[in-house]
């Protein structure tokens, strides 16, 4: 079945949102954990490299190892009271429509992070978040299979150490995972977060005074529609870099020549700084170069149009790094995978 399931000098396009051509040496989808053993005891010495939805990745080169398409689907419930719910989810899920299948169960805790690309796997491993919401909020623990030894482990959130945009599968276990299973414990009744970003806007534009989570979730997915490119149209991994935690005192120096700078509380004399408003304002948004840019609607995001390489995407997020830090003081961080 292994040889069968193994493809050869596979071309990682379909399975990279930013539409960036590499050759992957050896490239298989496993669908259970039985199946990724048996892929694995066939190619033991080969590098890794983990796929779920392939939406925080750029490709800069081809990958001389072994491609593991995760592929573990389903959504079982486990537990349940009065006011909460217990589900476990499949790795390989597809992230929004389990956002959806929620909002349409009427579990709330993750409508905020509607519309948001890649697989539900990547869910912990990156901490996403989104309008005022992060994933380590409702992740009870995390199911992950040892690649070395060949076990299932299990992290709770608390050894999940998560942080703004990485966990402990990012840091100090890197490589050493592959996330299998994800359980999320939900809310029965929602705890509405419309202050964060655009959303109570649009409530108030559409008369919506005491929003349900499917009314949440439609307004996240309005504003997300109108800032982000599809990466089914345009080549994209969202957003390309972290908003940066600085020093108040350099937020202080930033706010001599642009008083409007926006900020967030960030702990004791730090803030948390927009990637996008310091994109914006050093002229970046809306940039074209050749076949690929900085998208015109959201600075935060950097676009192939189509034919554009790894390579000219890396160069061209350094060139904004750069820039910003000589404009700023401020050092951007990537957010993607660079491979």
């Amino acid at each position: 079945m292994n040889q069968e399931k193994i493809q050869e000098n596979t071309d990682l396009k379909p399975f990279n949102t930013f539409g960036i051509s590499a050759k992957a040496k050896k490239f298989a989808p496993f669908s259970s954990i039985d199946e990724l053993k048996e892929i694995l005891l066939e190619s033991k010495n080969d590098e890794l490299l983990i796929l779920g939805g392939g939406s925080n990745l750029l490709l800069t080169q081809d990958f001389n190892g072994l491609v593991l398409k995760n592929e573990i689907k389903g959504i079982e419930l486990i537990s349940e009271t009065d006011s909460e719910i217990l589900l476990k989810v499949g790795a390989g899920e597809i992230w929004h429509e389990f956002v959806l299948y929620c909002v349409n169960n009427n579990y709330a805790g993750i409508e905020n992070l509607s519309l948001i690309p890649g697989n539900v796997g990547a869910s912990p491993m990156q901490n996403i978040g989104a309008y005022g919401i992060e994933i380590k909020d409702t992740v009870e623990k995390v199911e992950a299979f040892h690649i070395k030894t060949g076990l299932i482990e299990l992290f709770s959130n608390n050894e999940c150490n998560f942080g703004y945009r990485e966990s402990v599968f990012k840091t100090e276990k890197k490589g050493q995972y592959i996330i299998t299973n994800v359980y999320f414990r939900l809310h029965k009744s929602a705890k509405i977060n419309s202050s964060y970003g655009a959303i109570e806007t649009i409530l108030k534009g559409k008369g919506i005074k005491n929003p349900t989570i499917k009314e949440i979730s439609d307004a996240v997915i309005e504003i997300r529609t109108s800032k982000l490119p599809d990466p089914k149209l345009i080549g994209n991994a969202g957003s390309f870099f972290k908003n940066p935690i600085i020093e108040i005192s350099v937020y202080t120096k930033i706010k001599e020549t642009f008083p409007d700078a926006p900020s967030y509380p960030a702990g004791k004399n730090l803030v948390k700084i927009p990637a996008g408003w310091l994109i914006e304002q050093a002229g970046w948004k809306g940039k074209k170069i050749d076949n690929y840019g900085v998208h015109r609607n959201q600075a935060l995001v950097l676009v192939n149009y189509g034919g554009a390489t790894g390579k000219q995407i890396w160069d061209l997020s350094t060139a904004i790094k750069d820039d910003i830090f000589a404009k700023f003081g401020v050092e951007l961080e990537r957010e993607v995978n660079v491979i």
